[in-house]
């Protein structure tokens, strides 16, 4: 694939288009994009002269007039007093011939040693970086991870209809393992490659915690990775975790939970490639883990992962893919249309739902329990509501000492667990996010 992408730049054929987020991350090939200080500090050590600073597509260099005066003193003398000035040219006179990127990097490091702050001015500059994949194996091409043996596909794939949520609880364990802290730091880094390369970073892959990485086998040659976050990470009040999805030893896609109670924000996605496949019992697997592991009951889906302002997730029929998995609408003028769409398509099987109906039906969040949960107490819970109803009486939550341990301990399964406990704390969360 190199030597043919190679080709092509040498016939002076424009590649831009392979690295459309559909395509990108082909070997041979690159990306221009703006990350987070995380995942370019990952991209530095990890791919060093590969990833550049890309200053043909920095519109503005105007954000580095905050930072350099920190780094280069005599850098105030323009920044101070000059318009448009080269910021450019200061950071490579300084660099002296090694990378840009590089010196960059080292000169927060060194003038900042707490990294949240390291990390605030790196992501102020909204710097674009180029990385060029070469034949890097963190190319979606050469993106593997050993496996012992492959899964063959002798009969049909598992459809969406063979598929129940509710038979969960009920099923045997998935088979789960602990993995050594450099094992984690290996599984970490290959996320953080595979999410990078399609114009995308994830929290718990950028932070996660290499000592609490678990490999979860879900059978047919799927393994999930999950993890959580190191504590100086964490979210003040939802437990983070985060999952790799990989297939006879290729990534197929991630998950995102942010857990409070039973209750998980849930985010799903099977790259562009692998939705043909048995994305459906794949779920059902995910959840499973997160019902097995963290004690999630309740499974809750925010409006944009289902299409609301979000034309990708329109197109992939995301609605109705968790509506026939026994996901249902927060909303119940929503949950009375659905089932008037859902008797119309009953009547005609060639009748599909139309754009302006599809945008009606994704506007509030879906939601779905194992049976015995009681989901309807979470239909009107936001955590923004929450949030700001304290921000707006200047009140706090007063988390216990006990909870506030458990939140800095090892793992955050120990911390949810605990807040399941405490029926009071529970009922004042569900009632301040409630109104």
């Amino acid at each position: 694939m190199t030597n043919e992408v190679e080709g092509l730049r040498a016939a002076g054929e424009d590649l831009t288009q392979l690295e459309e987020p559909e395509i990108s991350g082909i070997a041979g090939a690159g990306i221009t994009a703006v990350f987070g200080y995380g995942v370019a500090r990952h991209l530095l050590r990890s791919h060093g002269d590969a990833v550049r600073i890309a200053w043909e597509a920095y519109d503005s260099q105007e954000p580095l007039g905050g930072l350099l005066p920190h780094l280069i003193p005599m850098c105030a003398e323009d920044s101070l007093v000059e318009a448009h000035v080269q910021y450019d040219k200061w950071i490579r006179a300084t660099a002296g011939g090694r990378s840009e990127f590089e010196w960059l990097l080292r000169a927060l490091e060194q003038r900042f040693p707490d990294e949240r702050e390291r990390a605030e001015r790196f992501e102020a500059l909204q710097l674009p970086l180029r990385w060029e994949f070469n034949e890097s194996s963190a190319s979606r091409t050469l993106m593997r991870m050993p496996v012992k043996s492959l899964f063959c596909h002798r009969e049909p794939l598992i459809t969406r209809r063979e598929v129940s949520l509710d038979e969960i609880p009920a099923l045997p364990p998935l088979p789960v393992r602990r993995v050594s802290r450099r094992a984690g730091e290996a599984v970490l880094a290959l996320a953080r490659d595979t999410s990078a390369v399609r114009y995308r970073e994830l929290h718990g892959f950028t932070w996660g915690d290499a000592a609490h990485v678990d490999e979860i086998d879900a059978g047919r040659g799927v393994k999930f990775f999950l993890s959580g976050l190191k504590p100086p990470q964490r979210l003040p009040l939802r437990a983070y975790h985060a999952m790799s999805i990989w297939k006879n030893g290729v990534p197929i896609g991630y998950f995102e939970g942010l857990s409070l109670f039973e209750r998980m924000d849930a985010g799903f996605n099977v790259y562009y490639t692998f939705r043909n496949g048995e994305t459906a019992w794949i779920y059902a697997r995910v959840l499973q883990a997160m019902y097995q592991l963290l004690g999630i009951t309740c499974f809750v889906l925010d409006p944009y992962q289902i299409g609301h302002e979000n034309e990708e997730g329109l197109a992939s029929g995301a609605f109705w893919f968790y509506r026939k998995l026994g996901f249902r609408s927060t909303d119940a003028g929503i949950r009375a249309l659905t089932e008037r769409e859902e008797r119309r398509l009953a009547r005609n099987s060639a009748a599909r739902t139309s754009p302006a109906s599809l945008k009606r039906l994704v506007r509030e969040p879906m939601i779905y329990g194992f049976p015995g949960t009681n989901t309807g107490e979470w239909d009107r819970f936001r955590l923004r509501a929450l949030g700001l109803h304290l921000a707006q009486q200047s009140h706090s939550l007063n988390i216990s000492a006990r909870l506030q341990t458990a939140k800095a301990g090892p793992e955050e399964s120990a911390y949810l667990q605990q807040m399941r406990e405490d029926r009071r704390f529970r009922a004042r969360v569900l009632s301040l996010g409630s109104n």
